[in-house]
């Protein structure tokens, strides 16, 4: 171990090692665990049942954290979204979104980057423009939840769900997640049951197949954004790949082996993807799976040949989505006012600095 390590980027196997390493009976693993995940502390000294000895050499030989606020911006509808550098000098975002819950309290739902950029290159997506740079390591894709958990538990709340679905492929990055999730999920971790995780991806379709091989039940979102294959390699290059004649089959595939239903997201452009036929292609490409869909009207960005629909358009679309009885959820967009777009606030930060 060497202070480049983090404690984050430890499976708890590991963490039990390094206790015993410095000389510490086995029980502190737990103990350190607990100060990490559920007490979110922000530095050793604050570990006050732990020897001091035994403090300072973790001080020497590792770090607490791997992320450092860079930039913050918080939207009107609460939504706020984070600019972070890492330790060799990459930068990613991540987001905090609050919605209305039972009781008067909101729920929080951390949006986490697994990757510096993205080589899918979706059209759309500020990230993709940015080419792709390394994967994040576990304990990058952990520390941005417990941020915002450190945040929140300042005003008395807590994190209520994490999604997967900010910079970068997540299936591209599969072992690293998962170890992510497992201490996320962790008892002796973060403690956040798996139900209240979504991974989102473009269709990577054996990373598809792995999850539903997974125990924990964590959620599966695909990046859908047009029912035809023509349209769909325009939006999502990585259709060429994995075409919707097979990833559809897949995501079948993955119901009938873990029970949990799948999500569609489907962002609507002006004019690429939001007439008529393209709904009645939509509720037809799903219709005998059991699964919902999330459509998204489009964040403005400075790209003008990606804008949301005007409201006729919009309402005329969910009114045919309807009369189809599709299984859907019209969601408001998040963080209009701050770019909440994917990869946008990182962007702008690049050409700042350029």
């Amino acid at each position: 171990m060497n202070q480049s390590t983090c404690i984050t980027d430890l499976t708890g196997a590991q963490i039990k090692e390094l206790v015993l390493a410095l000389g510490a009976p086995a029980y502190r693993a737990k103990q350190l665990q607990q100060w990490v995940y559920q007490k979110l502390a922000i530095s050793f000294d604050e570990m006050t049942n732990l020897p001091a000895p035994f403090r300072a050499k973790l001080a020497e030989q590792t770090r607490l954290h791997s992320l450092i606020q860079v930039k913050e911006l918080t939207d009107p509808d609460r939504t706020v979204k984070t600019l972070f550098t890492l330790a060799d000098g990459q930068t990613i975002e991540s987001a905090l979104m609050a919605y209305p819950g039972s009781g008067g309290h909101a729920r929080y739902t951390v949006c986490a980057s697994t990757q510096v950029g993205c080589a899918i290159r979706c059209a759309f997506c500020a990230t993709g423009q940015q080419g792709f740079e390394r994967n994040l390591t576990a304990g990058e894709i952990i520390d941005q939840v417990l941020y915002f958990a450190r945040r929140l538990r300042d005003t008395g709340d807590a994190v209520s769900n994490i999604v997967f679905m900010g910079m970068g492929e997540p299936m591209a990055n599969y072992d690293n997640l998962w170890q992510a999730i497992e201490m996320l999920n962790s008892p002796d971790g973060f403690g956040l049951g798996a139900r209240h995780m979504t991974i989102s991806t473009a269709g990577v379709i054996p990373m598809i197949e792995r999850l539903s091989r997974e125990k924990l039940q964590v959620g599966l979102a695909i990046s859908l954004h047009a029912a035809d294959d023509d349209l769909r390699n325009q939006l999502v290059p990585l259709n060429r790949k994995y075409p919707l004649k097979e990833l559809i089959p897949a995501v079948r595939a993955y119901f009938e082996a873990t029970g949990r239903r799948p999500s569609f997201e489907y962002i609507l452009f002006e004019g690429i993807n939001d007439s008529l036929p393209q709904a009645r292609a939509l509720v037809h490409l799903v219709q005998d799976l059991n699964c919902h869909v999330n459509i998204i009207p489009a964040n403005n960005t400075a790209d003008s040949r990606f804008r949301p629909p005007n409201q006729d358009t919009l309402l005329a679309f969910e009114e045919e989505l309807k009369r189809l009885r599709l299984n859907y959820t019209m969601r408001q967009p998040r963080g209009l006012h701050i770019d909440a777009g994917c990869g946008q606030l990182r962007s702008r930060f690049l050409k700042d600095r350029r």
